[in-house]
C-alpha cells in the first residue's frame, strides 16, 4: 500500500498506469463512509480506466479507508481534504490532471480546483447538484449523521438514508467515530461566484432518483463551462457502479480532448 504523510497523517493512495503508458491521468476521491477500493475499484473504475489507457490515482481521504483517522471535527474542514489532495498530487509530481469525486469526494475536488486550478484539465462532481448550493431540509427524524454513526446499532435508526449510511461504513468496516468526527465539520457556505470564475469544463453528473443531491443541471449552471448529465433510474448509492456513470464521464472526457473552449 503507498502512503504519504501530510498534516501528520499517513494518507493511502493508489497510482496505477496501464501497460504501455496512459494518455492522461484521472484523480478519483471517494465519499463519505467509502474508501478507494469500495469506491473505485470494486465498482469497476479500475478496470475501466486501465481499459482507456489511463493513468489513475486513488485516494483514501482522511477518516476512511487506510488513511489516517483523527477524531477532531476541525481536522475534516474542506480546506483539510482540499490540502490532502493537493499534497497528493504534489507528492507524485503531477502538474496537470482531470479530477472526479463522489458526493463528499465532489467536495473535495471542488474545494481543490478553487484552491489551486490552473493544474485541473477537467473536473468532474459526481452525486451532487443543486442541493449543494441551496438550503437542505433537515432530518425528519431528529437524529443527525453523526448520532447515526455512534448509534449501537443501525436498527436504532429510524430515517432511512441515515440508516443506509450508517449499514454501509459498518459493511466496510470504517471507523465510525472518525466518520462522526468528519460530520461535525464545520464550513463556510459555497460561493457561487466563485464556481463561474473556473475555466476549466466541468461535469455535474447524479442520478434521477439522488433525492441528496438535488437537480445537476441548478449546479452546472452556476459555472461558465459547466454540463450536467442526470442518470435515469440512479440514486445516491447505485449510481457510481452503473455503466451510465461511467459513459457519461467517458463521453465528457473525450469530448473535451479537443478542447472545444478555446483555452
Amino acid at each position: 500500500m503507498p502512503s504519504f504523510e501530510h498534516d501528520g497523517l499517513s494518507l493511502a493512495y493508489d497510482d496505477i498506469t496501464p501497460p504501455g503508458g496512459a494518455e492522461r491521468t484521472l484523480v478519483l476521491v471517494h465519499g463519505f463512509a467509502s474508501n478507494r477500493m469500495e469506491g473505485w475499484k470494486r465498482t469497476g473504475w479500475y478496470a475501466a480506466l486501465e481499459r482507456r489507457r489511463t493513468r489513475l490515482v486513488a485516494l483514501d481521504q482522511r477518516g476512511h479507508g487506510e488513511s489516517g483517522k483523527p477524531y477532531g471535527s476541525a481536522d475534516y474542514s474542506r480546506t483539510k481534504f482540499a490540502g490532502d489532495l493537493i499534497a497528493l498530487l504534489d507528492h507524485l509530481g503531477l502538474s496537470q490532471v482531470d479530477l472526479f469525486g463522489y458526493s463528499m469526494g465532489a467536495r473535495t475536488v471542488l474545494a481543490t480546483a478553487l484552491a489551486d486550478p490552473g493544474r485541473i484539465s477537467n473536473l468532474i462532481l459526481g452525486g451532487v447538484g443543486g442541493a449543494m448550493i441551496t438550503e437542505r431540509p433537515a432530518s425528519s427524524g431528529g437524529m443527525s449523521m453523526a448520532e447515526a454513526m455512534l448509534a449501537d446499532s443501525p436498527d436504532d435508526i429510524t430515517e432511512p438514508m441515515l440508516k443506509s449510511f450508517r449499514q454501509f461504513a459498518d459493511e466496510q468496516g470504517e471507523d465510525l467515530k472518525a466518520l462522526a468526527a468528519c460530520t461535525g465539520a464545520v464550513n463556510t457556505p459555497w460561493n457561487p461566484d466563485d464556481f463561474f470564475a473556473l475555466r476549466m469544463p466541468i461535469l455535474v453528473v447524479a442520478g434521477q432518483r439522488d433525492s441528496l443531491a438535488g437537480n445537476p443541471q441548478d449546479l452546472a449552471d452556476a459555472f461558465s463551462f459547466g454540463k450536467a448529465a442526470i442518470l435515469p433510474g440512479c440514486d445516491h448509492f447505485n449510481a457510481i457502479p452503473h455503466g451510465l456513470t461511467k459513459a457519461a464521464v467517458f463521453d465528457f472526457l473525450d469530448g473535451v480532448e479537443d478542447d472545444p473552449w478555446g483555452r
